[in-house]
């Protein structure tokens, strides 16, 4: 909106070197908003602050922008915005015509992005640390798709490698009819631990099961037919996790290790043959520039084991690989832990070394952190091992009922039911995503629950807030129509919502009160905020926007009477609280929260 403006007169006043310099928008108590991008350049520039305010305030062009533009104090730039120029940006938002666009804005430029995110284990429970990765990959898939990129969800499952011959072995002992073969979908953590137990306290079992690690390398039918059954009973556990979580991933989103296992050997063999990998210690690595051990020798990525089997960097550089040549990516985004980090950009060297990552893909760690406890460890049970991811889920919606319950006794039970489940999850998204990805948080239900703060249910509430008011609205409207004839009892008009779509088609959105002027304004911002979202990666930033956009509502309706105001100043005002609405709703569901009809 006026950012690109500032930056076009900052490289007027100081050159092209200057055009991408931060504008530095605040909010003012003097004006609309405050330009501070003078303070950072007075030095670069060698004016003093003021001065090279005065300079760019020359350079500006906002003709039918702002009605007035001054400088303060030391050389903070001052700009109050035109009203009607506010009024028709409000309205062509509001435009239902334009609802479906992307907001990516036209100075952005498509991409093809490649986002690998959740990647839980076949035969292993998702814990609460899949939570994150999960949660904050969709919700960036979900952004990047709404800015008109081309998004392409990969869920690197751990579905190969030597752990399986155990697990292949033991299904075939206990048959696949069997109750403990059913805990591969119900408790996947038990199947997993009774194999382990088989192999390490029973020698004969041990044998067998690194004989069928054998027998799977080799693609033998029968032990590929069980492990293919054993991925199937897997993906059912995910999905069911997917489901409750509102998580985009499907079946066919899934590239697993397994899918990269054919092309490893050749891999291995193109890095040695070019001289970009060499056997140290009896294991073939490569040395990435730029990595040193603590000894100040470079430091190896392993490739292939001494014992010939290939690890995590192996099948992570064909992925690489696979993405840029068979998916054509311009972006590859890898959502998954901080303590990856040195594993990834070694990886992600090794790839441009070997040319396999052209320089002009981007390849990101979005590093995600830990989920903590109250003691401020990393969040795990009583008995010591991490929390199970369903079981969190299932308690975040369970101490929601009891509020819904408490607080709605008016809604049916399946209505209670409902509104429970969004609120519940909603909850535990928000709070994992109203933070920076990178940083620690504290797990805690009270606080997310909470119908205060920067939480979900919070933002939640605003929405349902403005249906009630719509709702109530249409309500009036329809009364309104029976009782002048204009539409007769006898069932000719559809439903109320038809009513009141009528009463509120084709009002515009006036902004005069101060409270309507701070809202609109922060409405404006929506598409910079997605755009933003989408270039740091950052989701929290929309959770942000959200928050304050439910305050600002929540001011707005305090201060502007809405459904007793005169006819004209009413439908104005009902077309800015279905603006909002539409943002709240459209900018949750980014989040991939949903939102609920009451709370």
């Amino acid at each position: 909106m006026v950012v690109p403006r500032v930056q076009a007169a900052i490289a007027q006043a100081f050159g092209e070197e200057f055009r991408d310099t931060d504008p530095v928008v605040r909010p003012s108590q003097f004006a609309d908003i405050q330009i501070n991008a003078a303070m950072a350049l007075a030095k670069k520039v060698g004016l003093p602050p003021r001065e090279a305010a005065g300079r760019i305030v020359e350079a500006l062009e906002l003709d039918g922008l702002c009605t007035a533009v001054e400088i303060s104090g030391p050389g903070f730039i001052n700009l109050t915005f035109d009203g009607t120029w506010i009024e028709e940006l409000l309205n062509a938002q509001a435009d239902p015509t334009r609802a479906s666009q992307p907001q990516g804005g036209p100075e952005t430029q498509a991409r093809r992005v490649v986002v690998d995110y959740s990647s839980p284990n076949v035969a292993k429970e998702m814990h609460v640390g899949h939570l994150r990765t999960t949660v904050v990959g969709d919700s960036l898939v979900r952004v990047l798709e709404a800015l008109g990129h081309t998004v392409m969800r990969q869920n690197h499952i751990g579905d190969w490698g030597t752990p399986f011959g155990m697990l292949i072995e033991h299904w075939l002992e206990i048959g696949e009819d069997s109750p403990e073969a059913a805990l591969l979908v119900e408790d996947p953590s038990a199947f997993y631990q009774a194999a382990r137990a088989k192999f390490d306290g029973d020698a004969d079992f041990a044998t067998r099961a690194r004989l069928r690690v054998v027998s799977l390398q080799s693609a033998h039918e029968e032990t590929l037919e069980v492990w293919r059954r054993l991925v199937d009973h897997s993906k059912v556990y995910f999905n069911a996790i997917y489901a409750t979580l509102g998580v985009s991933l499907e079946d066919e989103h899934i590239a697993g290790e397994s899918s990269y296992d054919p092309h490893l050997a050749q891999l291995c063999q193109e890095l040695e043959e070019r001289g970009l990998a060499r056997v140290s210690e009896g294991a073939l690595c490569t040395f990435p520039a730029g990595f040193t051990g603590r000894d100040g020798e470079p430091l190896p990525l392993i490739i292939r084991k001494s014992d010939g089997g290939y690890g995590y960097a192996t099948t992570d550089l064909a992925t690489i690989r696979y993405r840029v040549q068979e998916l054509h990516a311009d972006r590859i985004l890898y959502v998954v832990g901080a303590p990856q980090n040195v594993h990834l950009r070694m990886v992600i060297e090794s790839a441009r070394e070997a040319g396999w990552l052209p320089d002009t893909v981007e390849a990101t760690h979005v590093q995600i952190g830990n989920v903590l406890g109250e003691d401020g460890k990393i969040l795990k049970s009583r008995s010591g091992t991490p929390v199970k991811l369903m079981a969190l889920l299932d308690e975040a919606v369970d101490r929601a009922r009891a509020v819904v319950d408490a607080s709605r006794p008016d809604l049916s039970e399946d209505e209670r039911a409902v509104t429970a489940r969004q609120v519940g999850i909603g909850a535990v998204k928000y709070a994992d995503l109203s933070v920076g990805h990178d940083t620690e948080y504290v797990f805690d239900f009270d606080r997310m629950l909470a119908l205060s703060g920067n939480t979900g249910p919070y933002v939640q509430y605003a929405a349902a807030r403005i249906r009630s008011i719509l709702r109530k609205a249409e309500e009036a409207a329809t009364a309104s129509a029976f009782e002048s004839g204009e539409v007769a009892d006898s069932g000719e008009v559809a439903d109320s919502g038809d009513v009141a779509g009528e009463s509120t088609a084709g009002a515009s959105i006036a902004v005069v009160e101060p409270a309507e002027r701070a809202l609109a304004l922060h409405l404006l911002e929506y598409g910079a905020t997605l755009r933003r979202v989408g270039e740091l990666l950052e989701p929290h930033r929309l959770c942000a926007f959200l928050f304050e956009l439910s305050q600002l509502f929540t001011s707005f309706y305090d201060q502007c009477p809405v459904l007793k105001a005169d006819e004209s100043v009413r439908q104005s005002r009902l077309a800015l609280c279905a603006l909002v609405l539409h943002r709240l709703s459209e900018g949750l569901d980014l989040l991939g929260i949903e939102t609920p009809e009451n709370m």
